[in-house]
């Protein structure tokens, strides 16, 4: 791949500003190659920088408070003078491959998670995990054109005893404002025990530091209540129930009497698309387990496949919510992806995020399963919102049993809430 495109494109010029093309040494038997080696050039150059930033034991005695502006990344994507970059980052539309990003955010996101703890004088060194992405958006509909410079930066925004959270941009070269944000949650743990260790605090500075770090303490408290109010019967389960079983009432005819149902019904369970793959070392992390932001990635593409063969336009991807991280997953184990459209609003509904255009809200699950053992476990579990630009309207999937109908409530009244959380 690479000669191919040296030759198409003469010799590849050097990577400016915060990225530079790497020279790889052949790997030797002593020194056995990064993981960083087999990925992109920009996952590779931050796998390199945080893995150069590593302490000494000697290097600090006690945790020290920091800023937000200490432990900020910033990291440019040189499209315009990189045609090898660019075309590595290049959808069949011209526009930013969106998987790739999301590598890219996890991958920063882990260092600027690291780059807090570990500066900040945090001794010995946590071991940081993903615990989720609360959310990652487009904003106004927007994506990223690929013959512009791109620029990802990201800042912590609130740390708790083990846990801080903090948020994730990307934007044009030359633009004020982001074309996308995320929101990333991080936990600490001991390395050796595996329990949950206090990590730096965060000390912030400015009006802007203060106010993000109260948004985070908010929102931080607000998923202990949900976590909570899942544990007893509530006015939210009471809720979710009702809405299950209307959806399985609308869903009725279609298998009990299907020349009578309602031709826009469609049921949810022929919107699946799978794919299965084993899991590879050339995909795992700084820790030996496969890359957060490689399985972000894969989801992602059958997502979109899935909302594509669904709505029958190319989908406009507008947000991904609650990626949860449940299981780690090591090399060689088996990973199947199952895909489906979870429900849908034809008219945009209430949650009106990109007009009037149609949406499909497609959960991903990922399974890791062991022949062998005969077992398998939820790893990961996603949810995308893709709009259907151009359609007046969408067939609307309704589940076919009571499982279904329960997972596709309890998304809808998540979506409602995270709605009614912005307006306010």
């Amino acid at each position: 791949m690479y000669n191919l495109l040296t030759r198409r494109f003469g010799a590849r010029p050097k990577l400016t500003c915060f990225l530079s093309t790497s020279t790889r040494p052949p790997p030797t038997t002593s020194t056995p190659p990064s993981p960083g080696l087999f990925q992109n050039p920009i996952v590779e150059h931050l796998w390199s920088t945080r893995h150069a930033s590593s302490p000494s034991h000697e290097a600090y005695s006690e945790a020290v408070p920091r800023p937000p502006s200490l432990s900020s990344s910033s990291v440019l994507y040189p499209f315009s003078s990189d045609p090898v970059l660019r075309e590595t980052y290049k959808s069949p539309w011209g526009e930013v491959r969106l998987g790739k990003v999301l590598e890219d955010l996890d991958a920063a996101a882990g260092n600027v998670a690291y780059s807090h703890c570990v500066k900040g004088g945090a001794w010995p060194t946590p071991l940081l995990v993903t615990a989720g992405v609360d959310s990652i958006q487009l904003l106004d509909g927007s994506r990223a054109d690929v013959e512009r410079d791109m620029v990802l930066t990201g800042a912590v925004q609130w740390v708790g005893s083990s846990s801080l959270s903090l948020t994730m941009s990307c934007r044009s070269e030359g633009s004020v404002k982001p074309w996308l944000t995320a929101k990333f949650t991080f936990v600490a743990r001991d390395a050796e025990t595996g329990r949950a260790t206090k990590i730096v605090e965060l000390l912030p500075e400015t009006e802007e530091e203060k106010e993000q770090f109260e948004v985070g303490r908010l929102a931080a408290e607000r998923k202990k209540e949900v976590r909570k109010a899942s544990k007893v019967q509530s006015a939210y389960t009471l809720e979710m129930e009702k809405m299950a079983h209307d959806m399985l009432a609308k869903a009725a005819p279609l298998s009990k009497m299907p020349a009578l149902a309602p031709p826009n019904l469609l049921l949810m369970s022929r919107t699946e698309l799978h794919n299965a793959f084993v899991a590879q070392p050339q995909q795992r992390n700084m820790a030996n387990r496969i890359f957060g932001g490689f399985l972000m990635r894969r989801a992602f593409e059958l997502a979109f496949a899935t909302a594509y063969s669904f709505g029958g336009v190319r989908p406009k991807f507008v947000e991904v919510d609650d990626i949860s991280f449940l299981e780690p997953v090591d090399v060689g184990d088996l990973l199947v992806f199952h895909a489906r459209v979870l429900y849908t609003l034809p008219d945009g509904g209430e949650l009106r995020l990109d007009g009037d255009n149609p949406l499909a809200i497609i959960e991903v699950e990922a399974w890791v399963q062991d022949p062998v053992a005969v077992t398998s476990e939820v790893s990961n579990r996603l949810y995308f919102t893709f709009s259907l630009p151009g359609k007046k309207s969408c067939r609307e999937v309704v589940p076919e049993n009571l499982a279904e109908a329960k997972r596709a409530a309890q998304r809808m009244l998540a979506d409602l809430e995270q709605v009614g959380a912005k307006k306010i």
